[in-house]
């Protein structure tokens, strides 16, 4: 989800991405002498990632491969991340549930879920949204949530707003799409999908992927990938709280932080 901002967004955004990543590294003080591999990977929302080893996943694209003479550890909002990229199946319980829950598709929670954070529950945006489909901490508090980076929490929020949306769009999926990414007031102003380049972009993205998720439910096959391994991973259930008002549109655009570590850290990086 994104708030309402100019075209001129991306423009900046490559400048705010050194001083993000050199602010992490200074602060956090996690500069080593180790010699590493990074490698940059773009994911389908447009978001980077980076890792210290290659990854084996086909909705991230290579963009760069290069040597840095200074490893660094990564912290996330406090958090050590150890792995990052999560198996898509991952969650596929708990969007169900969400989905029969608050009458939503499911296969429109993991088509967001998918370009929002690529199934990262770590993704961190410029703006501040968190988790896994990129919610913002207001929004998360409207709808009861207080730790975003739990997919419980996370999916619950976010599956809600989704509701709201389709509420006020009365069920149609490519304006609540666009709400999500630009703000409802942005839809309500121009009467339809926003003017702006990323969110036209996100719209035919995330309706691409509502697509085939939909057509491997008709299929029979599970709303997962279809080459990644069942999920083992079981989630609780999440306490009920009471939907309250729609929230305010949220942040920029989303650029989920991603590290994945092995045996010596990896560096951060923001969307470029």
């Amino acid at each position: 989800m994104t708030r309402s901002v100019g075209p001129q967004r991306g423009a900046m955004r490559t400048t705010g991405v050194i001083r993000i990543i050199t602010g992490i590294l200074l602060l956090g003080g996690l500069a080593t002498s180790a010699q590493a591999d990074i490698f940059v990977y773009q994911l389908p929302g447009g978001a980077r990632i980076v890792t210290d080893h290659p990854l084996n996943n086909r909705d991230y694209r290579l963009v760069r491969h290069s040597r840095d003479s200074k490893g660094a550890g990564a912290l996330v909002s406090g958090r050590k991340i150890q792995n990052a990229v999560t198996d898509p199946n991952t969650y596929d319980r708990l969007i169900r549930r969400n989905a029969t829950q608050h009458q939503v598709d499911p296969a429109l929670i993991k088509a967001v879920m998918h370009i929002e954070s690529a199934f990262n529950p770590h993704a961190v945006s410029d703006k501040g949204a968190q988790g896994l489909m990129q919610v913002m901490p207001e929004t998360g508090q409207r709808y009861g949530a207080v730790d975003l980076f739990d997919p419980v929490q996370n999916v619950r929020a976010a599956s809600l707003y989704l509701k709201d949306l389709q509420k006020l769009f009365k069920n149609n999926t490519r304006l609540v799409l666009a709400a999500y990414n630009a703000g409802e007031n942005a839809v309500l102003r121009y009467k339809g999908i926003p003017p702006y380049d990323e969110t036209q972009g996100y719209v035919r993205k995330v309706m691409k992927m509502h697509r085939e998720y939909q057509a491997r439910e008709k299929a029979g096959m599970k709303l997962a990938s279809a080459t990644a391994k069942p999920a083992s991973t079981s989630v609780p259930e999440a306490p009920a709280v009471s939907a309250a008002p729609l929230p305010p549109s949220r942040h920029g655009s989303v650029v989920p932080v991603a590290v994945v570590q092995q045996d010596s850290g990896s560096p951060v990086e923001k969307n470029l």
